[in-house]
């Protein structure tokens, strides 16, 4: 029973919230249980486990919690990173919300067999608010790493006032659907390079804009289904 705040394993996690610490170790830290079972599910093995009350006291592992409140169970795994690829997949171009990360990665999961592509300027998928947002998918589909430049098959640049809605689209796998940061978009040179240019179409009683891990959403939802009634 760990009962120091200066043990090693301790020193690690806490470390762990910090960015650059993340990319120089490779390793980052899933809290709760849910999140470590869905790791055990998807194979991952723990470098780390730690479970309050049998191998810590609690309050020690809830004082190098990152979530704001103490955890149950603390999990540190080594990073790993999917190739792009599959029949549809999503990419992300500045996005720097990280909890939009891990909520486009769960969408992902649900309705693509491709994972999520991050460009430059995303947010880091192994912060632990992404890990938190993605429920475990980032586990079972972990994030890939590119550029706009090296996707392959029909780029879907999503962009409000493309004046084309998605649901006309018939693209031919693969297909990349494109997004950019909320506010900002895709950049201009970027969404007129890409094969198709589209919209989800609003009310226009409505907002101005749909939070992007949403419009994935709604995106993949709807060229998913379009790909597969055409085969």
């Amino acid at each position: 029973m760990i009962t120091s705040p200066h043990n090693e394993q301790l020193k690690t996690i806490r470390k762990l919230h910090d960015k650059r610490e993340r990319s120089r170790s490779g390793l980052f830290a899933a809290e709760g249980e849910d999140l470590v079972q869905a790791a055990a599910a998807a194979g991952w093995e723990p470098r780390i486990l730690l479970v309050a009350g049998e191998d810590v006291e609690p309050e020690l592992l809830a004082s190098v919690s990152a979530l704001g409140s103490g955890t149950r169970v603390v999990g540190v795994y080594k990073q790993r990173w999917s190739e792009p690829g599959g029949a549809l997949s999503v990419y992300l171009h500045g996005v720097h919300d990280p909890g939009n990360v891990g909520a486009v990665i769960r969408s992902a999961h649900a309705l693509c067999d491709g994972p999520v592509i991050l460009g430059p300027d995303c947010a880091d998928p192994w912060s632990p608010k992404a890990v938190r947002a993605s429920m475990g998918s980032l586990f079972a589909r972990p994030p890939a790493r590119g550029r706009f430049e090296d996707l392959s098959g029909t780029t879907i640049a999503l962009e409000r006032g493309a004046g084309r809605a998605l649901a006309e689209l018939e693209p031919e796998p693969p297909a990349v659907v494109c997004l950019g940061a909320e506010r900002d978009g895709l950049p201009r040179e970027l969404a007129e390079a890409a094969s198709l240019r589209a919209e989800i179409p609003l009310r226009d009683d409505g907002p101005d804009s749909l939070n992007v891990a949403m419009a994935a959403t709604v995106a993949l939802y709807e060229l998913g289904n379009r790909m597969a009634a055409h085969g």
